[in-house]
Order: structure tokens, then C-alpha cells, then sequence
């Protein structure tokens, strides 16, 4: 099962809105996946030579004061951090390997979800609604965010184990599927320096998109390229810094469907998920091509 979110706000003015007009697109999907649910949101960007890192703890008992504490003391730069339940964002003027060797080193056992300069990924396990009123989903903004709801069939329910996966900076992934072929993709992707934190499937493909990029792949040509080498069935949903793409598989057997009006393109895995966005009667509803890549980027927007 799962259930896959996204939206992707064309006019900045509704950007204070973000939050309020996704959460009950993500609580829709509970039916679809009410073990665990997480969400990446894209907003509040740090400035060139900072870097946000999204941090996450197993309880909400963990002492964030004193570990940021310890990492300015050994950074010795500019830091800032608010604490959000479980979670802390970090800004810090530093490179991201520096500031992973330092958490690794006061921390080992705090997970980092995600870095770049917009990305933050907040994630959990327990139904959509206590995961949205957790973080404080509602309240939110920023351009553009994806969601998942995890119905965990073939593994245990871990908060490790839910969505979104990110392996890169700014980048992150949810997927509806199964890849046959995850298990050896991931040895060959080791070989080239991906690292990865669980055995999920949908972090390899994660990881897949991050080497592509890599090797100077755009995004679309790095989904080309997923077509060929990733076996099995999926409809993915990417968020990257600048905005947001759609693609399934050459069977598409997972469901999926898009809206599209002046003010924003939305996808989810059930139309009910659409049905409370402001204009949706009178969106471009369609159901995305098997095998085709919808994208929508602040540069420009097209399906190929």
C-alpha cells in the first residue's frame, strides 16, 4: 500500500499557507499507510556557505542544548538551531563533512534526515495526524513539501524505516512500490561512495538518483536512466531545492494522480487527498503517463 503527497505552490503568496493546505492531504492517506509518516519541506534557505541539516533523535527526551553546545565549541562558527519535538534543524556556517564527523563523534546515535539549504525531513512512527501535530505540520511554510504514509508489509514498523529518504543535498524521494533489484544496486552504489543508513528499497533508489547527479546527470536525465536500471514497479515523487517531479514506472500499476491550476500542482495517491485544496474543481486533473517524468522547477515546468 502507501500513500504518496506532494505540492508544489506556483504562487509565493500562498507559501505562509503551505502547511495548512497539506496536512489533511497527508492525514487522507492514513488508510494507505498508518504505521508511520514523514514529510519533506522545502523553505526558510540558509545562505551560500551554511548548510541545514535536519537531526533527529529516537525520543523526545534527548539533550539538543548540550549538543550544540559541543559542536560550536568544536566548529568554532556561526551556528543556529531550534528544536521541534524529536527533531532539530541546525544551521551552521561549515561543511557538511565537518559537521557529520562532529555529530558522529558527540551523537552517534542521533540520525541525520537530511542537509542542503532549503530541505528539512521530519518523520515518525505512528498515525499520519499524530505525525502532522507532532512536528507542527500546519503552521509550516515554505515552496514546496512531499509526504508519505508507510504501511510497512515486508518489514518492521521503525521510524528509520518510514519516508522520505534523502542521500543528497536538498534531495529527497517517497516511493509507492517495490524494486526486485534494490539489494544489488545498492552493493554497486557503495562502490561508488553512497552511503546508506537502512535496508529499505526506496533509499536505494534515493541513492541511485544521488550518483546520478553526481556523474552530471540533470534530474530528468538522471529518471531516464532509473527507467533502465531499476527493476520492479514504483511511482516516485522528488523533491529537489528548486521543485518537484512525478514519475511511475513502464507498467504503472501503483496509483497516482495530478492536479495542476495558476496556483499550484499537487499529486497524490487517491483524488480524496486533492479534494480540500482551494480551486481543485477547477484544476487539470489527469492520472501521469506510465514511464513519463512530470517536472515542475522555479526555472520551468514541463513533462517529458
Amino acid at each position: 500500500m502507501c500513500g504518496i503527497v506532494g505540492l508544489y505552490l506556483k504562487n509565493p503568496q500562498l507559501e505562509p499557507q503551505l502547511g495548512k493546505l497539506f496536512e489533511p492531504m497527508l492525514e487522507s492517506m492514513t488508510d494507505r499507510g498508518p504505521d508511520s509518516a514523514g514529510f519533506a519541506i522545502y523553505g526558510d534557505e540558509v545562505a551560500d556557505g551554511w548548510i541545514k541539516l535536519t537531526l533527529q533523535a529516537s525520543s523526545e527526551g534527548f539533550d539538543w542544548k548540550a549538543l550544540m553546545g559541543q559542536l560550536e565549541g568544536r566548529l568554532a562558527c556561526s551556528l543556529d538551531w531550534f528544536q521541534n519535538a524529536s527533531a532539530a534543524v541546525l544551521k551552521v556556517k561549515a561543511q557538511e563533512a565537518a559537521v557529520r564527523a562532529a555529530l558522529a563523534e558527540f551523537a552517534p546515535t542521533v540520525r541525520v534526515m537530511s542537509a542542503g539549504q532549503s530541505i528539512e525531513i521530519l518523520k515518525g512512527m505512528g498515525l499520519p495526524k499524530e505525525i502532522s501535530q507532532r512536528f507542527g505540520l500546519a503552521n509550516m511554510t515554505g515552496s514546496h513539501i512531499i509526504g508519505h504514509t508507510r504501511m510497512a508489509t515486508e518489514s518492521a514498523v521503525t521510524m528509520e524505516g518510514s519516508h522520505p529518504f534523502s542521500t543528497g543535498q536538498d534531495l529527497c524521494l517517497v516511493h509507492n512500490g517495490s524494486l526486485s533489484n534494490h539489494f544489488r544496486l545498492r552493493q554497486e552504489l557503495r562502490r561508488h561512495g553512497i552511503a546508506f543508513e537502512t535496508d529499505n528499497d526506496t533509499e536505494v533508489a534515493a541513492g541511485y538518483l544521488t550518483w546520478r547527479l553526481r556523474e552530471g546527470d540533470t534530474l530528468k536525465e538522471a529518471l531516464d536512466h532509473s527507467l533502465e536500471d531499476l527493476d520492479g514497479f514504483f511511482t516516485f515523487a522528488i523533491g529537489t531545492r528548486n521543485g518537484f517531479a512525478v514519475i511511475r514506472d513502464p507498467i504503472a500499476c501503483k496509483p497516482a494522480i495530478l492536479a495542476e491550476t495558476d496556483d499550484y500542482v499537487a499529486m497524490a495517491s487517491e483524488y480524496q487527498a486533492l479534494a480540500t485544496l482551494p480551486g481543485i474543481e477547477n484544476a487539470k486533473v489527469w492520472e501521469p503517463a506510465p514511464a513519463t517524468l512530470y517536472i515542475w522547477e522555479r526555472q520551468q515546468e514541463h513533462a517529458a
